[in-house]
């Protein structure tokens, strides 16, 4: 398979950074809108002791540079009628190494699909889903056991799913 972005295991934003690239100013920023990534760019120049055109400029930096990824609301999946979370421990068969763009494609297109994770270890993939209930989990499941390259699975219920408290150092 070509190196590139034809390949599931390059992505934008994924290749090493730098760190060392990043200064003092650039982590406040950074830990400002963990913290809080709604916060207006006249607050958050504020609080770091930057001018805005400054903040404006170093947070559009960061993004261009790919240490910021993107912005999101957090949704409850309870609150949206998918209650049952779960992660998926996904294990594929050895032969499907030449098709891993092809299952990563099929399941970042599911619905119930929250998150894929490319993994280490004994499992290929783990998926964090949300489904309305242990019927549609089951189904769900089914659907991916029945995929030509999945020699298995394992699924974990999630009872609770706790984000961090962003704090120092974030």
């Amino acid at each position: 398979m070509r190196e590139g972005l034809d390949d599931p295991l390059v992505r934008a934003g994924s290749a090493p950074h730098d760190v060392r690239a990043l200064d003092e100013v650039d982590r406040a920023l950074l830990a400002h809108l963990v913290a809080d990534a709604r916060i207006t760019n006249a607050a958050l120049a504020e609080a770091v002791g930057i001018a805005p055109s400054t903040c404006l400029a170093r947070v559009r930096s960061l993004r261009e540079r790919g240490v910021i990824r993107g912005y999101h609301a957090d949704v409850d999946p309870a609150a949206v009628g998918l209650p049952l979370q779960a992660m998926i421990s996904v294990r594929l068969q050895s032969d499907a190494r030449d098709r891993l763009g092809e299952f990563t494609g099929l399941v970042r297109r599911l619905p119930e699909v929250r998150d894929v994770y490319f993994v280490a270890g004994e499992d290929d993939y783990l998926l964090h889903v949300a489904t309305a209930g242990t019927g549609a989990l089951r189904d769900l499941v089914a659907r991916l056991n029945a995929h030509r390259d999945v020699a298995g699975t394992v699924t974990s219920l999630i009872f609770d799913h706790l984000r961090p408290v962003p704090g120092p150092g974030s």
